[in-house]
């Protein structure tokens, strides 16, 4: 199916391009996004008529994502969550933990800006992170992830309960 973009489309093309592209992924995500146009002799005259104020748009759209990653570029988060003595997580940490720890400090990232190509988080430690903001504008951070106290409690219970009955005593009334 031929399509007009209307905006930058990471591999696919840039604003005002034609390209050929599934109908599916026409019918299900560019045409209800209003991130293409299919490509009819009407739509394509009325592209070329707007086509000055979609490019300026366009770059507005672009300096607006480079100041933001200006603004977000360095920036240092620190999570806590429970983990073991080995500095395993007993959950982990994704993309809604550190887009709300963002959120906390006063910056505003999206869930879906955020790149984990190897998954969640599962270990304390420094981790850089890619903000995706566009396909053209990128930045990283940093997220600490700190032991917010070594176990939960539930689970120290149940390990001295457990170790109580292996020796054989009952377990210290509190």
């Amino acid at each position: 199916m031929e399509v007009i973009l209307l905006e930058k489309m990471g591999k696919i093309g840039d604003v005002g391009d034609q390209v050929t592209v599934k109908a599916g992924f026409a019918r299900n995500f560019l045409f209800p996004f209003s991130k293409a146009i299919p490509a009819t002799k009407q739509n394509i005259a009325e592209f070329d008529s707007r086509r000055e104020e979609l490019m300026k748009a366009a770059a507005e759209k672009m300096e607006g994502e480079k100041k933001r990653a200006a603004l977000i570029t360095g920036l240092v988060l620190t999570i806590e969550a429970n983990a073991r003595e080995d500095g395993k997580l007993y959950g982990s940490v994704g993309t809604r933990e550190i887009a709300d720890a963002a959120a906390a400090a006063g910056h505003e990232i999206d869930k879906s800006e955020v790149e984990l190509p190897e998954g969640a988080l599962h270990y304390v430690g420094e981790h850089d992170i890619t903000i995706n903001l566009s396909t053209e504008v990128s930045t990283e951070i940093k997220v600490i992830v700190t032991s917010g106290g070594s176990e939960p409690d539930s689970v120290i219970e149940a390990i001295a309960e457990d170790t109580d009955e292996a020796a054989g005593e009952e377990p210290a009334a509190e």
